[in-house]
């Protein structure tokens, strides 16, 4: 398999590991998990998360020492690439945990992140609010001093595995401090969930409405320590923002496998589609927008592995993130059409990543908050850190 970007023979070896479980693994459990609105038997994904176990891919960019493996960012992307060619979120089902969680204490890490990558407890980040999403200025979750522990009261929106979380991470405005990082255990006196509404896609979890009522926690629940969110946050979203377009060159590889082999054996008016400009043009300025998002993807990872100033590094993430999922987007439109009325159908891999995808475009920061860090960073220190 050729590259457009050089990787050590332990990368390609990562990248050939990652492919093989994708294809192997998840690949086949697609259409049983649309039929079903997401889910699968425990069995399946029992399966599932051993095998990630077993291919070493658990835990990506935590450290062994805490059950991890450690990763560079390059590994991280070579990975990702691969598990963002499955639909229905299914890579989700690799055992993981926010990267927020290596800031814990000791005792943190052995209660949430260690069982986490063995896939024995998922955990949740509660961030957005009804009125604080792209700008987190506005979060109005209170967190109160109680003795020596904290009562926290709020809401939190679109709270990913909240439905299945042992424990979720929750931001607060601690009173005298600012923003903090609680680790809030499922089940605990004042938790609650307000809905549990439907989204575009079907995920192997839901993203409920998180409602917080004088919910009293301990000091440990502290994590990174008070008025530390800010700042641990940061590395969370470049690392988000890097994954989701990893995944987003993951899927537009998939979407030109899936349309090109369609296109070379459909055929119409005697003659394969794909020799009809109308279907093969499409088609080719989706691989152009493949190769570039490709490219804009492990040029972000190799300067976070360089140890490039972190502020470039943030700018060139919201670029890659803005580009891939924006580029991705307009690929799925080009396959589905491809497909013609089979494209249309839920049955098809471009259907499914036609819905999946939208939402690479919101989460993490949407594309219009990508644009205002890229022309910040512009503004602020010139044109050729952000593009050269």
């Amino acid at each position: 398999m050729t590259s457009l970007v050089r990787l050590t023979r332990q990368q390609a070896e990562l990248r050939e590991r990652a492919r093989n479980f994708v294809d192997n693994e998840l690949l086949p459990h697609e259409e049983a998990a649309e039929r079903a609105g997401g889910r699968l038997p425990a069995d399946v994904v029992d399966g599932i998360m051993k095998a990630a176990v077993r291919a070493r891919l658990n835990g990506g960019r935590h450290a062994p020492g805490h059950g991890g493996q450690g990763w560079s960012a390059v590994d991280y992307v070579v990975a990702h690439e691969q598990l963002g060619r499955n639909t229905n979120g299914l890579w989700w089902w690799v055992p993981d945990a926010y990267n927020v969680l290596s800031a814990g204490t000791p005792e943190q890490i052995d209660r949430y992140l260690r069982p986490a990558l063995r896939g024995e407890g998922w955990l949740s980040y509660a961030v957005t609010e009804e009125h604080a999403g792209s700008d987190p200025s506005g979060i109005a979750t209170t967190a109160r001093p109680d003795g020596d522990g904290w009562v926290l009261d709020g809401e939190k929106w679109f709270v990913t595995s909240g439905d299945v979380a042992a424990a979720h991470i929750v931001v607060a405005i601690a009173q005298g401090h600012g923003p903090t990082l609680f680790i809030v255990d499922a089940g605990t006196e004042g938790l609650s969930f307000a809905d549990d509404p439907p989204f575009t896609h079907t995920f192997p979890h839901g993203h409920p409405t998180l409602r917080l009522d004088g919910v009293r926690i301990g000091p440990g629940a502290v994590l990174g320590g008070l008025g530390a969110a800010d700042d641990i946050q940061r590395a969370w979203f470049v690392e988000e923002r890097l994954g989701i377009a990893a995944h987003c060159v993951g899927a537009m590889s998939r979407l030109l496998e899936e349309a090109v082999a369609w296109a070379t054996t459909r055929v119409q008016g005697g003659v394969p589609i794909i020799e009809h400009q109308g279907v093969a043009f499409p088609l080719a300025d989706s691989a152009a927008d493949a190769a570039a998002a490709r490219l804009l993807v492990y040029e972000v990872a190799e300067l976070t592995d360089s140890g490039a100033d972190p502020k470039i590094v943030h700018a060139k993430a919201s670029l890659a993130k803005l580009f891939a999922s924006e580029a991705a987007g307009r690929c799925a439109d080009r396959a589905v059409q491809t497909f013609g009325g089979r494209g249309y159908m839920r049955t098809t891999p471009a259907e499914r990543f036609l819905r999946e995808l939208r939402v690479d475009r919101i989460w993490e920061g949407t594309s219009e908050i990508q644009r205002l860090i890229i022309a910040r960073s512009m503004t602020r220190r010139g044109v050729p850190s952000v593009i050269a």
